[in-house]
Order: structure tokens, then sequence, then C-alpha cells
């Protein structure tokens, strides 16, 4: 295990200093954890300084088997435990009837919907009653989350939501990673930068930009599944 450089030793500690004033104003903050790389940093503070801060993911139902594989690893290597919420069986079972079991590739508003039933919905419950929460985002991921705030009012779940790691650069996530030996998905290892459903998430090339293995079939400006819609204008 290597040390962190004085750089990125002072990311860290802005960082928990962010998920701190969250943590200090508010009594029930919970972590959004999409298993991605940024989330697996974030893991890792929040399992080392803030374990009162409780961690919950989408299972949408859809997922890649090696996302399954790092729950399971996340829940061994931190002896902690992951809440899991679930999509509705009767509104999946709905939509694939009446529109296909892969409709999300036949247009856009298809594609939200789908997103709508396997995330959005799952995150408004795992949000309900909570105080503020936290998430992975970074400001250089992509053109839709390029004026994030460290901490800000999510106007769509009526929450403050604090983005630890906005001004991350890629490198210094996978420096962190790195140096502390710690869990993340595999799928990063076959030119996955960034990991959601199954049929939604592709492999890139090198000098693609890293959100474009996501419903690569879109437009940069449509690329969010509804759980950050604030970030679109």
């Amino acid at each position: 295990m290597a040390e962190l450089s004085v750089k990125l030793l002072a990311r860290v500690n802005i960082s928990k200093g962010i998920i701190k004033r969250l943590v200090d104003q508010h009594n029930d903050v919970v972590f959004a954890n999409s298993l991605g790389a940024e989330d697996m940093v974030l893991t890792d503070i929040i399992m080392k300084h803030f374990r009162k801060v409780v961690m919950f993911t989408l299972d949408t139902g859809r997922l890649p088997m090696e996302t399954y594989d790092l729950m399971h690893q996340v829940e061994d290597f931190y002896q902690c435990k992951l809440k899991y919420y679930y999509p509705d069986a009767a509104e999946i079972e709905k939509f694939t009837y009446e529109n296909g079991i892969n409709a999300f590739y036949n247009s856009v508003e298809m594609r939200k919907e789908c997103c709508r039933i396997r995330k959005v919905e799952p995150l408004k419950r795992a949000l309900a009653g909570k105080d503020a929460w936290i998430t992975g985002q970074r400001r250089s991921q992509s053109v839709t989350r390029a004026n994030l705030d460290e901490i800000e009012y999510d106007e769509i779940y009526g929450l403050p939501k604090a983005n630890p790691l906005a001004d991350w650069d890629i490198n210094e996530i996978w420096e962190y990673i790195k140096c502390l030996e710690i869990p993340y998905n595999t799928l990063h290892d076959h030119f996955y930068p960034s990991i959601g459903c199954a049929p939604c998430t592709r492999a890139i090339t090198p000098g693609e930009d890293i959100r474009s293995g996501r419903w690569w079939w879109e437009n940069p400006e449509s690329k969010e599944c509804g759980l950050h819609s604030s970030n679109i204008d």
C-alpha cells in the first residue's frame, strides 16, 4: 500500500470537510452509492470517518454481474451493510409488456421512462424522510455536471446535497484507489469508466469522453437518468 501524494491528501481533507459540514448540520445523512470509481473513494472516506452515514444503492435489476460482485466485496471489506432499493415489480412488468424488454433503445423518452421506474422512483423512496444526501458526482464527468456545487440544495428532492469530489479529476480518483488498494468494479479494467445498467453501458476507446459509454446512442446533453435532474438546465 502506497502513500497518497501531498496534493491528494489535501483534496481528501477538503472532501472530508464537506462531508463533516453536512453531517454536523443534519442528523439523517445518506450516501447514494452507485459503486463507480468515484463512489468507491467516497465509500472508503465515509467508512473510515463517518460511519453514521448510511450507504444505499439502487439495484435496477439489469446491473452487470461485476457490480453485484462488488456489492458483496464492499460489505465484506468494510464489514458494513449496504441498503438496497429495487424498482416496483408491477411497473416494470407493465412497461416491458407494453413497450418491449429493450424499449429504452427506441427513444430518449423511452429510455428516461425506464430510468424513472428503475432508478428515480427507488431513489425517492431511499431519500424519503432523510435530511441530506451525498453523491460522487464530479464536474469533469460530463457537460451536464460542469456547474456542480460542492454543497447545493436539491430542488427535486427537497434536500441539501453534497458532492464532495466535485473538484477531483479522474487521475486523482485512481491514485486514491490504487494507493490504498480499495475495492472497485473490475469493469473499469476493461475500459468502462462509467458503469450503469448492463444494456446501457459499453466500453470506450482511448480519447473518448468518459461518459460516452453511457447511452452512447444519445446526444451528450441528454445523458442523465433523472437521479440528478437539476444538472440539466
